[in-house]
């Protein structure tokens, strides 16, 4: 792809975001690893990236107003702003939630599943850092997938255990809205390996 210099910036933006979520992802596995009295700068973190994140995908619509010819096809652009947005709205909600439920000592099922979503968004950062050159883009695609696969059994095996042991039905509640906030955080992340997976054949 032969690009001028000022439609290189919305590859830029997107490694901007890329990079704030796994900062994001790092503090969100660090959060549930961490006991409840230390968990909250975490937490501020999560909501400092979000916030900054938001910014600069406001940029990439504001910019995408702007620009004549892009890089990529508008509605790819738009796409892929908005999915990495969502990620990181997705780790924010979960960390958000943890304050408002007063967790206790996260269960092992969602210290696996941080440790996924971190492995996923650091993944996903690489396929981004590789799309302005369109260089091997789809092997990191590849892999996030195979890493949704290994939250999703992650999760459903997690859930079995977690109806099976827990006895208060409001633990119960509390946590499994948060596995399944994870959960999700992996299904959004694999939108972005969609888009991204989707950029690269068209321009293959």
């Amino acid at each position: 792809m032969r690009l001028l210099p000022r439609e290189e910036e919305f590859f830029d933006l997107f490694v901007e975001v890329a990079n704030r979520n796994k900062e994001a992802a790092h503090h969100l596995r660090e959060l549930f690893a961490a006991p409840p009295e230390r968990r909250t700068p975490h937490i501020e973190a999560l909501k400092r990236l979000e916030h900054e994140a938001d910014q600069i995908t406001h940029e990439v619509v504001n910019r995408l107003d702007r620009t004549f010819i892009t890089p990529l096809d508008r509605e790819d652009i738009h796409q892929l702003a908005s999915d990495l947005d969502d990620v990181m709205d997705a780790m924010d909600g979960t960390a958000r939630r943890s304050q408002i439920f007063r967790l206790g000592l996260a269960p092992q099922g969602v210290k696996q599943l941080t440790e996924v979503i971190e492995r996923m968004v650091a993944v996903l950062g690489e396929g981004v850092g590789r799309l302005k050159k369109g260089d091997d883009v789809m092997r990191y695609c590849i892999e996030a997938k195979q890493l949704e696969e290994e939250g999703d059994a992650i999760y459903h095996e997690s859930l079995g255990q977690l109806f099976e042991k827990e006895r208060d039905a409001l633990e119960i509640i509390k946590w499994k809205e948060i596995y399944d906030n994870l959960e999700q955080t992996l299904d959004q992340s694999e939108d972005v390996a969609n888009v991204l997976e989707s950029i690269t054949l068209k321009h293959a």
